[in-house]
């Protein structure tokens, strides 16, 4: 039996391990648990709300979360890599401004546009009442238009939002494409179109794959579009379930769904690829030679890239900076600053610890470069695949359980009730956070400390440093930008996300997210307009900072 624990301790998955790998697998495992509790509450006995469920409306989930995930999939495709492919290959007015000002509909969530859209289009909007003062329409009945709150409704603000994340993908792999592959594709007589068609979009598709899925993800997660729009997806189903009908266990099924389906997307895509590669015949020295468009394709081209950013980031904005200052005693009122306190502090502290966890599993990776540590570090990064709604119910059901074991052993021994210590506090909604984006944190700072060379902890080893010492003072003064970086995404992230936050939220405890879509279902856009307008302010600080390292890079 010695032999035997001995081998074990020799063999890859043990090699090395220490006290620094049992705090990275102690902090993968805490991260995963409410994903496994999700994953495996689909084998649980299905009882009759579950049956009631399939009954119902559980095909009309499947088939709205299918139309969107195909719209949102196709609109985000056509627009994020046409756009991306006219500012990197065609030359027009004002192309290279495009660049950074695509990204722009990063900051603002696709609920915000969504309400705000809702007001502006509404009978009683600006729109529909200049085009009644102007033909002299006296009534709804006098004219037809279009009625935002659909499928389609939903789909197109979910496109203007997400087509960014298809675009930064899409043009890195178009600018990395070496010159000579498409120069030999003009020699051969293919014309621009016929150059894209068949040699660079060939080329750049596992990037393009990649950012589609990104956005497809983010679309599963999405639930103040659907739900303000009348949209049944699963992310609305989880909630109704959780809070309507009181099933835990049928929320968990609903989200392990949801999981299941986030699954196959990826290894649908995954496999259409099969055994195909993607290499080129050279490294890209320079960017290739841009096509000079005619007037009128350059006029069109500029068109296309000023279209999404003033739809998706300009109107919506302007909107809301129009609501707060003509309106600011009701938007700015006794609640905005401490709804800010709150948002701002969960931000805070969430990435803080992010960042923290973050370190301590990309050092441990960094110091024990063995599987099982890859292994854990990747579960630990698990949670940004999966749904704000999903991770909520993972989370809500262990700290439950948990709660009421405490509460039921402090009972029997000392005769104190605790009531909820965990699942009812904020260190619930901090730990969901950090399943949820975990991952953002961690991409920052493994790419900046794989960059620093590991001469450097020899070097500090030799002058008595030990594995922490070196870590905290050679390895972070080294790592700022990516640790700012890690720090900024996780708090806008958490500024953001609505899902996770309105399950999970403790009783008279809000956050601008929450208020926004409270006052936006009550059809009070005024009162929200501020909040909203705060979150997008928040969320555009990064976006600049991404805007100004593309245009500096080319």
């Amino acid at each position: 039996m010695t032999l035997e624990l001995r081998r074990s301790r020799n063999s890859p998955f043990f090699q090395g391990f220490d006290g620094w790998t049992a705090v990275v697998i102690a902090i993968a495992g805490l991260l995963a648990v409410p994903v496994l509790l999700v994953g495996t509450s689909i084998f649980a006995e299905a009882g009759q709300v579950w049956q009631h469920l399939a009954e119902t409306v559980l095909a009309e989930y499947l088939l709205n979360s299918g139309w969107l995930l195909l719209g949102v999939g196709v609109g985000t495709f056509a627009i994020g890599v046409g756009t991306a492919w006219l500012v990197t290959a065609c030359r027009f007015p004002l192309s290279r401004l495009w660049e950074g000002l695509l990204l722009l509909p990063l900051a603002a969530p696709a609920y915000l546009l969504a309400y705000t859209y809702t007001e502006m289009l509404d009978y009683y909007g600006p729109v529909q009442s200049w085009l009644r003062s102007l033909f002299g329409w006296q009534s709804v009945q006098d004219y037809w238009f279009p009625d935002i709150r659909c499928l389609g409704g939903a789909i197109f603000m979910l496109v203007l939002v997400l087509y960014p994340y298809v675009y930064l993908l899409a043009r890195a792999a178009f600018l990395e494409q070496a010159e000579c592959t498409r120069e030999a594709s003009r020699c051969l007589g293919c014309n621009p179109w016929q150059s894209f068609l068949t040699v660079a979009l060939p080329l750049a598709r596992p990037a393009i794959a990649a950012g589609v899925a990104l956005a497809l993800m983010e679309t599963l997660n999405d639930f103040g579009t659907v739900q303000y729009f009348g949209v049944n997806t699963f992310t609305t189903g989880i909630f109704r379930t959780w809070y309507d009908l009181g099933e835990p266990l049928a929320a968990a099924q609903l989200a392990a769904m949801l999981m299941v389906l986030i699954l196959g997307l990826i290894l649908l895509e995954r496999g259409s690829r099969r055994q195909a590669r993607y290499y080129q015949t050279r490294q890209a020295t320079s960017s290739p030679s841009p096509y000079v468009l005619p007037p009128l394709p350059a006029f069109l081209a500029a068109i296309a890239c000023l279209l999404p950013v003033v739809l998706g980031f300009v109107l919506p904005t302007l909107y809301l900076l129009h609501l707060s200052w003509y309106y600011a005693e009701e938007a700015f009122g006794s609640s905005f600053w401490p709804l800010a306190r709150n948002s701002l502090l969960l931000a805070a502290i969430t990435a803080a610890i992010a960042v923290g966890l973050s370190l301590i599993l990309a050092y441990g990776l960094r110091l024990r470069p063995n599987w099982g540590m890859g292994l854990a570090v990747r579960v630990a990064a698990l949670g940004y695949a999966i749904p704000g709604s999903a991770i909520a119910v993972g989370t809500m059901i262990p700290l439950g359980r948990l709660d009421n074991l405490l509460d039921s052993w402090l009972r029997a021994s000392l005769g104190i009730s605790t009531g909820l210590l965990l699942s009812g506090t904020v260190i619930a909604l901090v730990f969901a956070y950090l399943v949820r984006f975990q991952a953002v944190s961690l991409g920052a700072v493994e790419s900046s400390l794989t960059k620093i060379k590991p001469s450097l902890d020899d070097a500090a080893r030799s002058l008595g440093y030990g594995t922490g010492e070196t870590l905290w003072n050679v390895h972070v003064p080294l790592m700022w930008g990516g640790t700012l970086t890690g720090i900024m995404l996780v708090f806008v992230d958490v500024m953001k996300e609505l899902p996770a936050t309105l399950v999970i939220r403790p009783f008279n405890f809000d956050t601008l997210a929450i208020r926004v879509f409270q006052y936006a279902s009550d059809e009070r856009l005024v009162e929200a307009a501020a909040p909203a307008l705060a979150i997008i302010l928040v969320g555009l600080a990064p976006v600049l900072v991404l805007c100004w390292r593309v245009t500096r890079k080319r």
